[in-house]
């Protein structure tokens, strides 16, 4: 029951994933629209872009990270200790 559990967890932050992925779609598709609009701001707007991908780009990790983090790391806990 717990490995299924697990394995849910993980699932859900696949989606949140992907949720991420749609973000920096739309992050980078406004920035070419700024830029077809008013190329003068070009370079203000790029920087603005870059904030944006990486902020969406940190949500994702924040979700993906506690996943992989009960996926594996908890499974260290019932194994007995190996004695050499």
């Amino acid at each position: 029951m717990l490995e299924g559990a697990k394995s849910i967890g993980a699932g859900a932050a696949t989606i949140a994933s992907a949720g991420a992925a749609v973000g920096i779609g739309n992050v980078l598709s406004s920035s070419i629209h700024s830029v077809a609009r008013n190329p003068s701001l070009a370079k203000q707007l790029f920087g603005y872009a870059i904030l944006g991908f990486a902020l969406t780009e940190a949500i994702a990790v924040n979700y993906i990270y506690p996943s992989t983090e009960l996926q594996f790391a908890n499974s260290q806990l019932h194994r007995p200790f190996l004695r050499a």
